[in-house]
């Protein structure tokens, strides 16, 4: 599916964590710079694609087309209770099947999470967005991937991947939040 380009965006804190011990973005990791940047992504995006958890709640988010990963269904289902999305269980169904389902077959595609939906892309991003807010701590919470953990963050994750920082950008000088583009060597 080379007509298809993956992206990865997740906001993490400074211990590797994209939410707290109850499962939940805290208001700690919310920075208007990041949040802009992250709903300019999305409203550019062609797909969604997260799992039961993770929503981004925003204005736009009922318009954006979107696979949410379940194991609800069998293989692939339509999602009544929000008309864009569509439910895919990769247990029964390819992605590529999960992508023709959904009515996208070409453009970006924007992986939002949780840490399991990181981890089955993890071979195929070209690029993964990883923002950064350094003087934030969820101690016990929810990793960005599920091998993140004590002495291994998720810039070894990447790299351990094959992916390289590309460049920076600074979403909020006054608390050093940033996003780092993460791609493969072309």
């Amino acid at each position: 599916m080379n007509k298809l380009r993956l992206e990865g965006y997740v906001i993490v804190s400074a211990d590797g964590m994209l939410a707290d011990s109850h499962n939940v973005m805290p208001a700690a990791l919310k920075f208007p710079g990041d949040a802009v940047f992250f709903s300019d992504a999305l409203d550019s995006a062609d797909l969604i694609v997260h799992g039961r958890n993770s929503y981004e709640d925003q204005p736009n988010s009922p318009k954006r087309r979107r696979i949410v990963v379940t194991r609800k269904v069998a293989a692939l289902a339509p999602d009544t209770e929000k008309p864009l999305s569509t439910l895919w269980n990769p247990a029964g169904a390819s992605f590529e099947a999960a992508c023709e389902a959904a009515g996208v077959t070409a453009g970006r595609v924007a992986i939002i999470g949780g840490p399991v939906v990181f981890d089955m892309f993890m071979d195929r991003y070209d690029t993964f967005f990883l923002s950064l807010a350094p003087h934030v701590s969820l101690p016990g919470g929810e990793p960005c991937f599920t091998t993140v953990g004590p002495g291994r963050s998720p810039q070894q994750v990447l790299t351990a991947h094959g992916y390289s920082p590309a460049n920076q950008l600074m979403l909020d000088p006054a608390h050093d939040v940033s996003v780092t583009a993460w791609k493969r060597p072309a």
